[in-house]
Order: C-alpha cells, then structure tokens, then sequence
C-alpha cells in the first residue's frame, strides 16, 4: 500500500480480526489499523497525512520515504 511516497506492509491479525498495518520506509514508526481494506486504506492516509501535519506544527522535517534500495540493504 502506498501514499505520498510512504509504503505499508500488511498484516492480519486473528485474534482482533483485524488489518493491521506499517509504515516501512521512514525512521519514524507509523502504525495503522482498520476492520476492511477500505478502513484500513483511508486509516493509512489518515495517518501520514496527521504525520506531515504534527511534523509542521512541531517546524520538524518529516522522514522522506526511503527508497527501496535502502530498504532491501537494510533487511539484508
């Protein structure tokens, strides 16, 4: 899932019954949650939108997305 540059990697939690996601390249962490994939996408941009915002208000840079290159020499 992505949005804004920001991507997420989905899982599933039984137990809640519920979509639960993360934000994978940014330092920061960012979590997200929803009961549907449409609660769960607009949860999403929910989410980084109130990032960008609290990262304004705060006059903080936001993390920009990191590429995918960096991701994979990262999980390797």
């Amino acid at each position: 899932m992505k949005y804004k540059g920001y991507e997420a990697i989905i899982e599933y939690d039984e137990e809640d019954r519920l979509f639960v996601g993360r934000v994978i390249n940014t330092h920061d962490i960012i979590v997200f949650d929803g009961l549907s994939v449409d609660e769960l996408e607009q949860s999403f941009h929910n989410v980084i939108d109130e990032y960008l915002t609290d990262c304004q208000v705060l006059n903080k840079t936001p993390d920009q997305p990191l590429s995918q290159s960096i991701i994979k020499a990262k999980i390797t």
